[in-house]
């Protein structure tokens, strides 16, 4: 279908760029042609998904292409981010982080039906990070091998710039990366995400994931090597002395 032109950018990330275009927003991904329509249907068609769940998602409108870029066109959030938010209160955070807590939890209570598998997209970004070397590799792989499958809807890309809108309107934005797993490995998937930026905020919220949903840190943590050595293959150099850390370790630093 035909997409509605773009208008100003609004929003701007490794994998795409986000424009307005009044009620709606065209998300256009970065990458080559095949690969941005992969993305684009893939991403349109988990958010189908989650939108039957009736978990706080962007509908879809639209998959198209407009200058050799595809894209979706889908309803937009209102509101700054969860990040800004906790940026301009501070006082507010313990009750920010509550909420994205909530949040989290509230998408793993579905199961990831249809989805591809957590720890085998795990597994397969260890075993395309050059940086490791084969005895870490190997030993990174076997460990994962022996954690649970987990059957759960979990979001990959869980953190609080991307959760727009006020509290009680909140929508979780950027699902490209949903998966069928163990919350646990997407709770501290979101700790691994948060954590180069803000440390601190990082080990709140694991700390509040944890509380929320019943789970020791330490379970939470377990997943903390595999899910930073599969990190390095996701092309942030700026991160990998840090992931390289998390990696060789079961706590962080």
């Amino acid at each position: 279908m035909d997409l509605p032109p773009p208008g100003p950018l609004i929003g701007s990330g490794k994998e795409a760029e986000v424009f307005a275009c009044g009620d709606l927003v065209l998300k256009l991904y970065r990458t080559t042609a095949s690969a941005s329509k992969r993305a684009a249907f893939r991403e349109a068609s988990i958010l189908a998904l989650v939108e039957s769940l009736g978990l706080p998602a962007p509908a879809v409108h639209g998959v198209g292409q407009i200058d050799g870029r595809w894209g979706i066109a889908m309803t937009r959030a209102d509101g700054p981010s969860l990040a800004d938010a906790l940026q301009r209160e501070p006082g507010q955070g313990t009750a920010c982080l509550e909420r994205m807590a909530r949040l989290q939890i509230g998408i793993h209570g579905h199961p990831g039906t249809h989805l591809g598998s957590l720890k085998a997209r795990l597994a397969a970004n260890i075993g395309q990070a050059g940086i490791l070397d084969e005895p870490l590799r190997r030993r990174l792989l076997d460990g994962l091998a022996a954690l649970p499958e987990g059957d759960r809807l979990c979001h990959g890309d869980f953190h609080p710039w991307n959760i727009l809108g006020p509290p009680g309107r909140e929508v979780v934005v950027d699902w490209l990366d949903a998966c069928a797993g163990d919350p646990a490995a997407d709770a501290c998937r979101s700790y691994v995400l948060i954590r180069p930026v803000a440390p601190d905020l990082a080990a709140a919220y694991l700390a509040a994931y944890a509380a929320a949903a019943g789970e020791s840190r330490d379970g939470l943590l377990a997943w903390l090597p595999f899910v930073a050595a599969a990190r390095l293959a996701e092309d942030v150099p700026h991160e990998a002395q840090g992931l390289m850390a998390m990696a060789m370790s079961k706590s962080p630093s």
